[in-house]
């Protein structure tokens, strides 16, 4: 007997506006069999239109049909993670429209119990199954462009405007994601600028700047405050040019360009050529990416924005919204060749600070503007380093920690967590300096350690060590080791009693009377009971 070879039964959960193009294109290929939303009058219309489905208003009811075999997520994002982890913790494959999820971590969880599970886990990055940029990415892979300079993306329109999102979730992750599967590798830094104009906290234009490794560089100008349409993808190579139009007749959405600059007595000198239409079999995007999905499941094969590619474009976005929140602040992405359950973080510098090579920067640090990271040095996690600030060389922060404006913490200079350090606070780290002797080998090293705080303008002379919890009152300059919990104020510092670990000054029999937090003393000073 010959085995009929049974399509795929699918569920799709969401019957909004662009639930519908979903629901008709599965039933198009024969494949939909649920129909899910919680909004009684929407499943009333779909009910007129695919009277052969089934509908319901709940995903319990949707994972308790032993038939359904995907499911495929058309909600608002924010409800994407629970929804998509729910089906692939019934065994079910899954469709998850862009964003994958808000966060890294969710996005890698997904991955992991989607790999567990032996499941698809396919992402709505639409035009990525568009014929002309398929078309597109060959020309690109096969070197027809030759080296890829740089790219930009318009995606402008009036409208729709959103309140749940701002116009760079809304608009931007397709160009993302075709700007990724282009330059082939992840960018290292990202800056974004943007207005918010119809409300004061989204925004409604945006503007992200991608730099990669390779020299690639990159952006994306999103905006629904736009006077006309305008869906463009440009692609510069130093031997031919592509533009992909998606508001062009279906002829006309790719143009090769064969222009290039030629070298004449030193003198770059233009030559253009005459635009060439690639020819292009038309398909329905939308069709070929639920075509897609259907295949994978079909052959149990990864799909082609599976949730690694979702995870990729998440990173960019998040980065970017970070950037734009800081105002335009170039957040540099930490690269990771593997992928796990943890989120992958970044870490942001300004444009105006430098960060030299082989300096370490934690994840979640902050550098301000005008600050200099010398080669050598680490810093830790979740750190601030405020504005014109001098780190190393081979100085070493740990995590947590806050020094504030113009601060140099030279060679021999180390910081445990959570240190803060006040304005203007000077370290030394040769006893006898003189300008015409080197004396970098005499070094003498500083030690701060857990939670210490220096106040502003003091200084702390070389070769000692503050103790954990200790405070350095304002313009005090210490001479001396100082002990656990200890206040040191003046010039020459000298201790005036003792502090708890919350900032407070201690009572009697050191207690603390804003916290409670009771101490004894030690050989290191005071000890925490």
């Amino acid at each position: 007997m010959t085995k009929i070879n049974k399509k795929p039964s699918i569920a799709v959960m969401g019957a909004g506006n662009w639930g519908k193009n979903l629901i008709r294109n599965f039933f198009e290929l024969n494949a939909l069999k649920v129909i899910c939303d919680k909004d009684e009058s929407s499943l009333k219309q779909m009910r007129k239109l695919y009277p052969s489905c089934d509908s319901c208003t709940s995903l319990t009811d949707v994972l308790s049909r032993d038939y359904i075999s995907g499911v495929v997520i058309a909600t608002p994002a924010e409800t994407h993670f629970m929804l998509a982890r729910k089906v692939l913790l019934s065994g079910k494959h899954v469709f998850v429209e862009k964003p994958l999820t808000l966060s890294g971590k969710d996005a890698a969880e997904l991955i992991d119990l989607a790999k567990k599970k032996n499941l698809v886990l396919m992402v709505g990055h639409l035009l990525q199954y568009h014929p002309a940029f398929i078309k597109l990415k060959q020309l690109a892979l096969e070197g027809e462009l030759g080296r890829i300079n740089y790219i930009y993306s318009h995606r402008l329109n009036l409208g729709k405007i959103r309140r749940e999102e701002n116009i760079l979730w809304s608009f931007a992750p397709h160009d993302i994601s075709m700007i990724l599967a282009l330059a082939g590798e992840e960018p290292e830094s990202v800056i974004a600028t943007g207005g918010n104009y119809l409300h004061k906290k989204i925004a409604d234009v945006t503007t992200t700047h991608l730099e990669f490794s390779s020299g690639l560089k990159a952006h994306v100008f999103v905006s629904w405050l736009h006077p006309f349409k305008d869906q463009k993808l440009v692609v510069v190579g130093d031997q031919k040019m592509a533009v992909f139009d998606d508001t062009l007749p279906w002829e006309e959405k790719l143009l090769i360009y064969p222009h290039h600059v030629n070298w004449e007595n030193n003198v770059p000198v233009p030559a253009r050529g005459v635009p060439e239409r690639v020819s292009i079999p038309y398909a329905e995007p939308l069709k070929v990416e639920c075509e897609h999905f259907l295949d994978c499941i079909e052959k149990r094969k990864p799909a082609l924005t599976n949730g690694e590619e979702g995870l990729r474009v998440l990173k960019v976005l998040n980065a970017s919204e970070h950037s734009l929140n800081e105002n335009g602040l170039r957040i540099n992405l930490k690269s990771d060749s593997g992928l796990s359950s943890q989120d992958k973080e970044s870490y942001s510098i300004h444009p105006t600070s430098q960060v030299d090579e082989g300096a370490e920067i934690g994840t979640g640090t902050k550098i301000w503007h005008f600050s200099h990271i010398i080669a050598g040095s680490k810093i830790g996690k979740s750190c601030s380093i405020g504005q014109n600030v001098v780190i190393g060389p081979d100085v070493t922060v740990g995590n947590g920690c806050k020094i504030q404006n113009n601060v140099s913490v030279y060679k021999g200079v180390t910081f445990e967590d959570y240190v803060f350090c006040g304005p203007s606070a000077v370290f030394t780290n040769v006893i006898n300096p003189r300008a015409e002797i080197k004396r970098m080998s005499e070094i003498k090293p500083t030690l701060i350690k857990k939670g210490a705080s220096l106040g502003a303008n003091c200084t702390i002379v070389c070769g000692h060590t503050i103790g954990r919890y200790a405070f350095i009152a304002a313009g005090a300059v210490v001479t001396r080791d100082v002990p656990d919990y200890a206040l040191m104020i003046g010039n020459p510092a000298r201790q005036k009693g003792w502090l708890c670990q919350c900032g407070n000054k201690l009572g009697g029999k050191y207690k603390c009377p804003q916290c409670g937090n009771k101490y004894k003393k030690s050989k290191q000073g005071l000890q925490k009971l």
